[in-house]
């Protein structure tokens, strides 16, 4: 879908705050509510929006360690590679998984309730995957940057 300047201006205020109304969502794009309610319905439509999701503080509600884990395979077999991607979709505390080139097949961004969640996490789960040869931990010590706005 090609986007113009009105549908980027749709897409920016929606990341801002996806609970606007239809009517400030038009006049902010510059359209009226019908055109606008149109436009939005399209880019649904069409998956360049996604969803809708609320940004929910980790500290808030009692979640304070998080770490990235970098994580490399004994071996790419098929069979252990899907058993491997389906175990980290499963998990709750797995919030973002990436196959990356490089030394590490695979990074995590791991969110748990505090250092001993954690360590339960490698040892009763990833280090029990038979596909995982070795993982390595970085804890993040301060949050500089979190954001879920895609430029557009």
């Amino acid at each position: 879908m090609k986007l113009d300047a009105r549908d980027r201006q749709i897409l920016k205020q929606l990341q801002t705050d996806c609970r606007i109304s239809n009517a400030d969502l038009a006049d902010q794009a510059g359209l009226s509510p019908s055109a606008c309610w149109r436009k939005t319905r399209s880019l649904e439509e069409s998956g360049v929006i996604d969803g809708y999701r609320a940004s929910v503080s980790p500290k808030a509600v009692g979640l304070t360690f998080q770490a990235l884990v970098h994580v490399q395979l004994t071996r790419h077999n098929p069979e252990r590679l899907q058993e491997f991607i389906s175990a980290i979709e499963a998990r709750p505390e797995v919030l973002e998984c990436y196959a990356t080139t490089g030394q590490a097949d695979y990074h995590l961004r791991v969110l748990c309730r505090d250092i001993t969640a954690y360590n339960a996490f490698l040892e009763d789960f990833l280090f029990r995957l038979t596909a995982v040869e070795s993982a390595q931990t970085n804890v993040v010590l301060k949050e500089v940057k979190r954001s879920f706005e895609v430029p557009v």
